[in-house]
């Protein structure tokens, strides 16, 4: 009988003992065989979430815009990366490469490349991306070609592995998950320490149980898109959930079929996320010597590249019901009781350069 994947755990736990926070979302969302990414296609109504650009075209189609007017920034090379990084199923990029078909000299300049490690995922990007012969996937930015390179990634960051460190008298432990007397999956305390000065200054005082949140894959993943852009040159946009300020809180969560669940029900068969600290990765591509540009949220973001004449143009001489769509649409895309507030836009350059539409004032 085959073993199931909470049973592995288990097995694992009970032999090396609890699994920090950041390691179990390591195993559920990565592992190759049983993992949330081997195992299913979790973008869209039948799966377990939606992202802006199933939501609607028009988010693509902006930051088609907007990747123009990067391209434009960095000076217009001949050769360029155009670059995705966690792509889903191939939807932003096919609606960014229509709005950009426009602009005949940017399209021949540039080197579409997918970052993707989900052999699954792959086959549904070619098929998104058929007619784009051009296109090619790589396991990761350290691949990337020697050229000047445009870098995206929509709702990437907030699967990234999370620490978490639970305050309990004078000491923050780490959050850990272990077993019961039952043998069963459960919350624990574990030895690790939160590292020094990594909780920010005015919350040293917080109350037992208070949660406090880090991420040093996230960090490392920063530094490593600062490294790509250093060494060659360009942009990088991060548009994801998360807060402008570190903060304390519990964020983690699970979410199967669009709604949230018990994240150690089903190990392998949820959506494992948390929050994104920009402000710490703000600090990071800062210490990594960027050019960090102002947080938009994406209301913002998407209002300056013309959200509304967009929507305008695609229910001209449509039904009532096509333009109530779109209307629902852009609302569900930018207003602040939706996703245009609590998502921001994070953007990040090799080098001083003025970028549409974020204020020309450094960070």
């Amino acid at each position: 009988m085959t073993e199931s994947f909470t049973e592995r755990l288990a097995r694992h736990i009970s032999v090396n003992g609890p699994l920090p926070l950041a390691e179990f979302m390591h195993w559920a969302m990565s592992d190759p065989a049983q993992g949330y990414y081997a195992t299913r296609q979790p973008i869209g109504r039948d799966g377990d979430f939606i992202t802006a650009p199933e939501v609607s075209q028009m988010f693509g189609e902006l930051l088609g815009i907007w990747a123009i007017a990067a391209w434009q920034a960095i000076g217009s090379p001949a050769h360029f990366n155009l670059v995705e990084i966690g792509p889903g199923r191939g939807t932003l990029m096919a609606d960014m490469l229509r709005a950009a078909a426009s602009h005949p000299s940017f399209m021949s300049s540039a080197n579409i490349i997918f970052v993707e490690t989900s052999d699954s995922l792959t086959q549904t990007q070619k098929e998104t991306l058929v007619g784009h012969d051009t296109v090619e996937w790589i396991a990761s930015l350290s691949d990337l070609p020697d050229r000047p390179s445009i870098i995206l990634a929509n709702e990437l960051l907030d699967v990234l592995p999370v620490r978490q460190y639970v305050k309990t008298g004078a000491a923050w432990h780490e959050r850990s998950v272990g077993l019961d007397t039952n043998g069963k999956l459960s919350w624990v305390l574990g030895t690790g320490r939160l590292p020094d000065d990594s909780l920010p200054a005015g919350h040293e005082n917080e109350p037992d149980g208070a949660v406090f949140e880090i991420s040093p894959v996230r960090e490392a993943f920063i530094r490593n898109t600062a490294t790509a852009l250093e060494n060659n040159g360009g942009v990088a946009l991060f548009t994801d959930y998360g807060h402008g300020k570190t903060a304390i809180g519990d964020t983690f969560q699970a979410v199967k079929n669009h709604r949230p669940v018990d994240p150690l029900e089903m190990p392998g068969a949820a959506d494992l996320t948390s929050h994104v600290d920009f402000e710490a990765l703000q600090n990071i591509a800062l210490s990594s010597g960027m050019h960090v540009f102002p947080l938009m949220t994406q209301g913002e973001f998407l209002l300056s590249l013309g959200l509304l004449e967009r929507a305008g143009a695609l229910g001209r001489n449509q039904s009532p019901e096509i333009q109530q769509r779109i209307t629902g649409e852009a609302e569900r895309l930018a207003l602040p009781g939706e996703m245009g507030e609590i998502f921001k836009a994070f953007a990040f350059s090799g080098s001083a350069i003025e970028l549409t539409p974020f204020p020309a004032n450094d960070c």
